[in-house]
């Protein structure tokens, strides 16, 4: 998709204000949107609202798609759009929705920009959003189809069948749809579970697919959110804490997720702090039933041994795998692990780590961590094009990859 040569050009001259002004303008979008469309309250992810992450992660996505339509050389917006288009089918993000979204999306550029948004800027950003929205719209339109999911129905009733409490603030549950079979995933997709919660009000939430496939349930692990610095605990996470127990009753979308486990024979690299573990559980449970003879390597940082979730099940695993190792960082309690696998105290350090040549890596965890270990990485010779990375939350690292090693 192009822009028409008249956009293109105001695009061209106005770009470099509307990126100075992009968070502000979409701090403006989302309060009025939802005064005037409040069941729009019911998809948002409302914590991610109160902390300020939505609107960053909505205003480098247009900007980014914007240079991208102007600068031949500007990186490949492709991979992000598909990560985009995954979230909003996890969510239930209908096509309709993006009209009245384009409609305050535009009333704020206005309100933040004034006088300088005159018929033929508004005209140009317009087209702008539009060719965003058409692309996501069709990506959308076909992760729908191919999940076999109504758009307007995105919801499936599934029951929990069992819980396990991992460690204090983390749990597992196993869900079982409560009719016919369950979605096939790829290994390293997630799911939003949509909680109706007291007072009326309903939030969605994403949680890793933390097992490989199993065909008729699934199983996630959550982490309750304990708010720190003032902010709230975490609302969703708590109330499945509280409540979720076998014969509750949740809604699940279809699975979604564009870092998925390949089917080469390519050595694989797995990097993860605290819940980050969760899609490394999956793939190194498809690992080892399906490829139990690729090479593995497991590098996890957690606070200490008791805070390392699923590690019962992980150590398994390795050992049943020809050629897996797993090294483990933590901050408390280094010198207690168990002595099978030896943990380092501190934090990760892949600076003295063995990496396997050609190796594809997947990596989970706070973006922080992620970005030390994928300069670490790069300094070691792997390629960024091989490493793949998963974000809970809105992805404020995904426009631009690559600068991130900087």
């Amino acid at each position: 998709m192009k822009l028409s040569p008249a956009s293109e050009a105001v695009v061209r001259a106005t770009a470099a204000a509307v990126a100075e002004n992009a968070e502000a303008i979409t701090r403006a979008f989302y309060p009025d949107m939802f005064a005037a469309h409040p069941e729009l309250m019911r998809v948002f992810n409302a914590a991610n609202q109160a902390i300020g992450e939505q609107p960053k992660a909505l205003a480098a996505s247009v900007v980014a798609y914007a240079v991208n339509l102007i600068d031949p050389n500007a990186p490949d917006f492709t991979p992000v759009l598909a990560r985009i288009a995954h979230k909003h089918v996890s969510l239930g993000i209908q096509a309709q929705e993006y009209t009245i979204v384009g409609h305050h999306l535009m009333k704020a550029v206005g309100a933040v920009l004034g006088d300088a948004v005159t018929p033929e800027v508004a005209a140009a950003w317009d087209e702008v959003y539009w060719l965003f929205g058409c692309a996501l719209i069709a990506e959308e339109a076909k992760l729908y189809a191919l999940g076999g999911t109504d758009p307007a129905n995105p919801w499936r009733t599934y029951r929990v069948v069992e819980r396990e409490e991992e460690s204090e603030d983390i749990f597992s549950l196993l869900l079982a749809p409560v009719s016919g079979e369950a979605p096939r995933h790829r290994t390293g997709q997630y799911v939003a579970l949509g909680v109706d919660l007291p007072g009326g009000k309903r939030q969605p939430r994403q949680y890793t697919i933390s097992s490989g496939p199993r065909g008729d349930t699934i199983r996630v692990t959550i982490k309750r959110v304990h708010g720190i610095d003032g902010a709230p605990d975490g609302e969703v996470s708590n109330w499945l804490g509280d409540n979720a127990i076998p014969g509750t009753r949740l809604d699940v979308s279809q699975p979604c997720g564009d870092v998925v486990l390949d089917d080469s024979d390519d050595p694989v690299v797995l990097v993860s702090a605290g819940i980050g573990i969760t899609p490394v559980a999956a793939i190194l449970e498809d690992l080892s039933r399906r490829q139990p003879d690729r090479t593995v390597r497991l590098f996890h940082a957690d606070h200490s041994h008791t805070t390392h979730t699923l590690y019962p099940a992980l150590r398994r695993q390795v050992l049943a795998m020809t050629d897996a190792r797993a090294q483990n960082w933590y901050e408390v309690g280094a010198e207690s692990a168990p002595t099978l696998h030896p943990a380092k105290a501190g934090t990760m350090d892949l600076s003295g780590e063995d990496i396997p040549e050609n190796a594809v890596v997947f990596m989970c965890g706070p973006l922080p961590f992620m970005n030390a270990a994928r300069k670490a990485l790069i300094a070691k010779g792997v390629s960024p094009e091989r490493i793949h990375y998963e974000v809970f939350g809105p992805d404020l690292w995904a426009q631009n990859p690559d600068t991130a090693q900087d």
